[in-house]
């Protein structure tokens, strides 16, 4: 059955026509839109082990009579359709014809690797100019035609040039290939052909204009695959002349490979310049190492190799079960040609000033009103992710990103990281699709805070408030303060990859560096518990539950240490500061709430040893709350100065002011306490051993 199914394949191919060598053109036959539709017909009934699909990649429809096709009889609407249909049906992506899943079974699995190197070919004959001039000006043609007055068969042509690109730019590079950086690879000879045939710009358009915004998610995977290899920082600092980071690189590079050439060569010359046999290289006594029997070990190599004495080298190593190695991140990042990082560059400064904040706030619609399709969030937050980064190190200006940086973003990427939280734990047969996905909404949070601390080191007034306005909810709601530190207690170094624990360290290093500068400008951070309904009376036990409340500070040698310093203050009229303001008529928070805050202000500030700063907040306070003398009056004496400081300092105010740190650490539960000590002890020492092992990884600005 599968010869007669191979001949007529083989029949039909060779019914779609022939290339004349002397004309250098393809010529149709008479059946061949007949002929196009049959292999349609095949592919719609092919089974699940893709025979037709393979037979057609092995014999190179796509190439030799297909793309010909395309090229020499466009201008033919009912043959280009068909053709259209067919290129975009073969190219499918290998993984979506598996339903997202890699096959484990060996035929099954060698079936995949064969349908994936014919698509890898297919994307080589891509890279091909005039290919994509057709299709770029058969779409232009359809856009000239008012959004209204299309028809849905030119809005299924769109969408499946669309797709196309989408499928050609998603084919992974060939192992084989091995192109050095600053090579022009087979995805970048794409990206040439795709912006030398005029077809980027049309992409542009389509993201600048709101009628087309049918198709943005389309566009949103085309980007993602596009610029998946590229590294938004150093695509934002290409220039037309190398900068001297970039010599300086280059050059230690060539200088490591060439020491390690030198070494390779030195050690081979060494294994066959001895003029002695290794059995004669001498017999040594080992101090403090006993053998097998009570005596001391005899060594009967060269002192040299001493350091290479190895008792493990025979022993067989347990193995690992699948399931509990460790996840391997696939980072594929590398420099392109110098021509293809220059034009990519200016395609993100264009997107970003024209089409981002559009394109992003009609995508995050259709993502809440769950109108596209399961898991698009993730090209969402690659976008946010490498789209705020490009403006960032390039020119940056906050308005072209404005759509993403706001106090919604944060609670969507949070809310998306929780949601793959859970996924890895019910979801294990794709545990490490739900793992990747993971790390790319931690990159867009940590992006996220990064464009904040960008915002706090601009020059305009507007823009800085704006940071303080969104830190401000940040660090103050619970869910989003304690995310990070959620994060890293849960960390799994079998669920997630190094590449992760990388981010997350840098993630929670600037959101802490963030949140202390913070604190220092405000000069305080008020932490709210939550409220508890009040239930009915129980007979009071012994307590042995967990306390979430801070301890309770031994007032009374606080007041011993501080009322002599107080009073000398108050005695011998020491200056105080007198720019203290403690009401803000700007704000929206009421006067008796201002009143009390002022009030939790003089008394921390006693408690925590500013004596001058408390006894001048006490004064101001009285200027500004004169009646029911509640911060005394005028006319007061020092020792009615001092015993109204006292009776501040000892009040029940309803809570501690206290950093959200200082209140864990205060906690009653030792256990809990040691527990974090032990578990940042632990990822640490994971992160900075893997780190060493892996230098350059992390980025230097963060540290």
């Amino acid at each position: 059955m599968s010869s007669l199914l191979s001949a007529d394949l083989a029949a039909a191919c060779n019914a779609l026509g022939y290339f004349d060598v002397k004309s250098n053109k393809y010529y149709a036959d008479s059946n061949t839109l007949e002929t196009v539709k049959d292999l349609i017909r095949y592919l719609r009934r092919d089974d699940e082990s893709h025979d037709i699909r393979r037979q057609l990649g092995e014999s190179k429809v796509l190439q030799t009579d297909l793309l010909p096709l395309l090229k020499g009889y466009w201008e033919e609407t009912d043959l280009f359709d068909v053709l259209l249909r067919l290129i975009v049906n073969l190219t499918t992506p290998a993984l979506i014809l598996w339903n997202e899943e890699l096959p484990s079974e060996k035929t099954v699995r060698n079936y995949y690797l064969q349908i994936e190197g014919h698509l890898q070919n297919y994307k080589e004959a891509f890279a091909d100019e005039a290919v994509w001039a057709v299709l770029s000006t058969r779409l232009s043609k359809i856009l000239e035609i008012e959004y209204t007055l299309r028809g849905d068969e030119n809005s299924l042509i769109i969408e499946r040039i669309l797709i196309l690109i989408r499928n050609i730019l998603y084919i992974p590079a060939d192992s084989m290939e091995r192109r050095p950086d600053n090579d022009a690879s087979i995805h970048d000879q794409v990206l040439w052909a795709l912006h030398q045939s005029g077809m980027l710009d049309i992409i542009l358009y389509i993201t600048s204009s709101s009628t087309e915004s049918a198709y943005y998610l389309h566009i949103l995977e085309i980007l993602s695959f596009m610029l998946r290899e590229q590294k938004a920082s150093e695509l934002a600092h290409a220039a037309l002349q190398r900068s001297q980071t970039e010599k300086v690189r280059d050059e230690a590079e060539l200088l490591a490979i060439r020491h390690r050439e030198i070494n390779d060569r030195q050690k081979k010359a060494k294994v066959f310049s001895g003029t002695r046999h290794s059995r004669f290289g001498g017999t040594f006594v080992v101090k403090s190492m006993k053998s097998i029997s009570d005596n001391e070990l005899i060594y009967h190599k060269p002192l040299s190799k001493l350091d290479a004495l190895n008792f493990d080298a025979d022993k067989i190593k347990p193995k690992t079960a699948k399931n509990r190695l460790p996840i391997k991140a696939s980072q594929a990042e590398r420099r392109s040609a110098f021509s293809i990082r220059l034009f990519l560059k200016e395609f993100c400064a264009e997107f970003l000033n024209g089409s981002y904040n559009t394109l992003m706030y009609h995508v995050k619609d259709n993502l809440v009103r769950a109108k596209a399709q399961a898991h698009d969030e993730s090209y969402y937050l690659w976008a946010m992710r490498f789209f705020m980064e490009f403006n960032r190190c390039y020119k940056f200006e906050v308005k072209l990103v404005s759509e993403t940086m706001s106090v919604q973003s944060f609670h969507y990427v949070q809310q998306q990281s929780e949601k793959y939280f859970d996924m890895i734990s019910s979801d294990k047969k794709k545990l490490k699709l739900w793992s990747r996905r993971l790390h790319l909404a931690l990159v867009a949070y940590r992006e996220l805070f990064q464009t904040l601390s960008a915002m706090d080191r601009s020059s305009d007034d507007a823009v800085r408030e704006s940071s303080k306005v969104i830190k401000s909810n940040i660090f103050y709601v619970l869910e989003y303060r304690e995310f990070i530190l959620t994060l890293l207690v849960t960390y799994d170094e079998l669920k997630m990859s190094d590449t992760y624990l990388i981010d997350l360290i840098e993630t929670q290093h600037i959101f802490l560096r963030m949140l202390e500068t913070f604190v220092k400008s405000e000069g305080s951070m008020i932490v709210q518990g939550k409220s508890k309904k009040k239930g009915k009376k129980k007979p009071k036990k012994v307590q042995s539950t967990i306390s979430s409340q801070p301890q309770e500070l031994n007032l009374d040698n606080m007041w011993d240490e501080a009322s002599p310093q107080i009073s000398s203050i108050l005695e011998h009229g020491e200056k105080l500061t007198s720019d203290i303001v403690p009401f803000d008529a700007t704000s929206d928070v009421s006067i008796d709430d201002q009143k009390t805050e002022a009030m939790k202000n003089i008394q921390r500030k006693l408690r925590n040893g500013e004596y001058e700063r408390g006894i001048g907040l006490l004064r101001a306070s009285r200027e500004v709350w004169p009646e029911n003398d509640s911060f005394g009056n005028d006319n007061m004496a020092p020792e009615e100065e001092f015993l109204a400081l006292r009776e501040i300092f000892f009040a029940d105010l309803g809570g501690e002011c206290i950093p959200f740190y200082l209140r864990l650490w205060r906690c009653d539960n030792c256990n809990l306490r040691a527990l974090l000590l032990r578990r940042f002890r632990f990822l640490y020492a994971l992160f900075f051993s893997r780190h060493l092992r892996n230098a350059g990884s992390i980025s230097p600005e963060v540290f």
